[in-house]
């Protein structure tokens, strides 16, 4: 910890000065706790959110035998599905040698990158052409976008197409949407 008065005395800083940055810095930690706390109510409200909508209200509406619902005020509730999916790392190079084997590769995008060091400009701007001949260190980088994979797993399962699922982290739900 650091000793302020001592440091004061050697700077020639006033106690009122010290007084008025230590008590800056009291409402600072004080204002960062808050925000802890808010930022953990909104997680739980947003987690509390999460259960009506998609698992609360649709039970409901299921149980009924009805996907919408008219509220009093005019709102309207309409349960629909959605998608979601992510791989797992660990499973990414067979999710993209999947992809590869059924024809389904378009979605995985390449990107290829040499380093250069300082005053090899014109090093790089002679990269395509003497890349592959000389041999310059790459790496590749295979990257499928959360939004591309999201549309395609929701594309395959609504034509019917057979995925692995698991594989492709695939979930599908249902969720309430409610318009005022």
């Amino acid at each position: 910890m650091i000793d302020f008065e001592k440091d004061a005395n050697a700077l020639k800083i006033k106690d009122d000065d010290i007084k008025g940055i230590s008590n800056l810095a009291k409402r600072a930690k004080e204002i960062a706790a808050e925000v802890a706390d808010l930022e953990a109510v909104l997680k739980e409200r947003k987690n509390s959110f999460k259960k009506l909508t998609e698992e609360a209200i649709p039970e409901a509406l299921a149980q009924t035998g009805m996907t919408a619902f008219m509220m009093e005020d005019g709102s309207k509730i309409e349960v629909k599905a959605f998608y979601s999916a992510s791989i797992p790392v660990a499973r990414r190079a067979e999710a993209y040698e999947w992809l590869r084997d059924h024809a389904m590769d378009d979605i995985i995008k390449n990107t290829v990158s040499v380093r250069f060091g300082r005053g090899e400009d014109e090093l790089c701007s002679r990269l395509l052409e003497l890349l592959g001949q000389q041999g310059y260190p790459a790496e590749q980088a295979e990257k499928i976008e959360p939004m591309t994979l999201k549309a395609w797993a929701k594309e395959q399962v609504e034509r019917g197409n057979e995925i692995p699922m698991e594989l492709f982290g695939v979930y599908i739900g249902q969720r309430a949407n409610i318009k005022s």
